[in-house]
């Protein structure tokens, strides 16, 4: 996704929230390829580490949760700072688990 209007709609959608970062899922009315939309604001740091936060993302996407993916959906990752210190095998589980919609099991 690379529109403003495309990101705005998803924020309609569902949120899946978790210490990493906020997924928001919206479910569109066709059958084509998933979206995906990622965005780091600038209260997260310099363009470096938001850089960071990003291509952490894409790959971890790319490695892992692409294929978790629905048709139809559009999906808007908005990253959080505790990305660039999270292990990148705790980050792609975290986000696999949030495209796939489970929550966390608490237990106590």
């Amino acid at each position: 996704m690379t529109k403003r209007a495309e990101f705005l709609a998803v924020q309609r959608g569902i949120k899946r929230r978790g210490r990493l970062f906020l997924l928001e899922v919206l479910e569109r009315a066709d059958d084509g390829p998933p979206r995906l939309g990622i965005t780091v604001t600038k209260r997260t740091g310099n363009a470096v580490e938001r850089n960071r936060i990003r291509r952490r993302l894409r790959e971890a996407i790319r490695v892992d949760a692409a294929d978790e993916m629905a048709p139809g959906t559009d999906y808007v990752i908005v990253g959080r700072r505790d990305i660039l210190d999270a292990p990148f095998a705790t980050l792609r589980h975290e986000l696999s688990r949030r495209i796939r919609g489970k929550q966390p099991v608490r237990t106590g």
